[in-house]
């Protein structure tokens, strides 16, 4: 059997889109960290089905309204 060693990355991300994360994560019951891991998850499996990303601007900045 082989382990799965996880990478750890450093992350930049903006006090609003953090504390977005942080309230979805809590409504999930996840950590911040396990929250992120799944949101990446998502998005890569999205791409192996239909070659997109969920969005076709995913590289614009986003505002977000919290």
């Amino acid at each position: 059997m082989s382990e799965q060693i996880k990478k750890q990355i450093p992350l930049r991300l903006s006090p609003k889109l953090y504390n977005a994360i942080a309230a979805w994560a809590e409504d999930d019951f996840r950590s911040v960290n396990g929250q992120i891991e799944y949101l990446l998850t998502e998005c890569v499996r999205q791409r192996k089905q239909n070659g997109k990303y969920i969005s076709d601007k995913i590289d614009e900045p986003i505002e977000l309204d919290i």
